[in-house]
Protein backbone atom coordinates (compact mmCIF):
# COMPACT_ATOMS: atom_id res chain seq x y z
CA UNK A 1 0.00 0.00 0.00
CA UNK A 2 1.26 3.53 -0.55
CA UNK A 3 1.13 5.89 1.44
CA UNK A 4 1.81 10.01 2.16
CA UNK A 5 3.05 11.44 4.92
CA UNK A 6 3.90 15.28 5.37
CA UNK A 7 6.42 17.23 7.80
CA UNK A 8 6.44 20.92 8.50
CA UNK A 9 9.24 23.43 9.79
CA UNK A 10 9.28 26.96 11.06
CA UNK A 11 12.51 28.67 8.90
CA UNK A 12 14.31 31.41 10.53
CA UNK A 13 17.04 33.55 9.17
CA UNK A 14 20.50 32.15 10.17
CA UNK A 15 19.37 28.79 11.18
CA UNK A 16 18.13 26.99 7.86
CA UNK A 17 20.91 24.46 8.15
CA UNK A 18 19.64 23.57 11.81
CA UNK A 19 15.87 23.36 10.95
CA UNK A 20 17.43 21.37 7.31
CA UNK A 21 18.93 18.78 9.74
CA UNK A 22 16.06 17.95 12.24
CA UNK A 23 13.45 17.78 9.52
CA UNK A 24 16.16 14.84 8.29
CA UNK A 25 16.23 13.67 11.29
CA UNK A 26 12.18 13.45 11.66
CA UNK A 27 11.85 11.82 8.45
CA UNK A 28 14.55 9.60 9.12
CA UNK A 29 13.02 8.70 12.57
CA UNK A 30 9.67 8.15 10.90
CA UNK A 31 11.29 5.51 9.01
CA UNK A 32 12.62 3.63 11.08
CA UNK A 33 9.63 3.57 13.32
CA UNK A 34 6.69 2.11 10.80
CA UNK A 35 7.38 -0.22 8.67
CA UNK A 36 8.09 1.60 5.39
CA UNK A 37 9.42 -0.46 2.46
CA UNK A 38 10.20 1.47 0.11
CA UNK A 39 10.41 5.59 -0.18
CA UNK A 40 8.94 6.29 -3.54
CA UNK A 41 9.53 10.23 -3.73
CA UNK A 42 10.67 13.07 -1.61
CA UNK A 43 10.14 16.31 -2.14
CA UNK A 44 10.32 20.21 -0.09
CA UNK A 45 8.53 23.13 -0.78
CA UNK A 46 8.77 26.47 1.35
CA UNK A 47 6.41 28.55 2.66
CA UNK A 48 5.89 32.05 2.17
CA UNK A 49 4.31 35.52 3.89
CA UNK A 50 2.14 37.56 1.97
CA UNK A 51 5.38 39.45 1.19
CA UNK A 52 6.86 36.58 -0.68
CA UNK A 53 9.41 35.50 2.32
CA UNK A 54 10.64 32.14 3.22
CA UNK A 55 8.70 31.63 6.61
CA UNK A 56 8.75 27.32 6.37
CA UNK A 57 9.16 24.30 5.00
CA UNK A 58 7.09 21.48 4.01
CA UNK A 59 8.34 18.31 3.29
CA UNK A 60 6.35 15.59 1.32
CA UNK A 61 7.35 11.86 1.61
CA UNK A 62 5.62 8.78 -0.55
CA UNK A 63 6.53 5.65 0.20
CA UNK A 64 4.95 2.27 0.29
CA UNK A 65 4.40 0.04 3.40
Amino acid sequence: MYKVKSFGTEVKPMKTMQELADIDATVEKFLSENDVKEVISISDMPTTDDRGATIGLIRVLCYKV
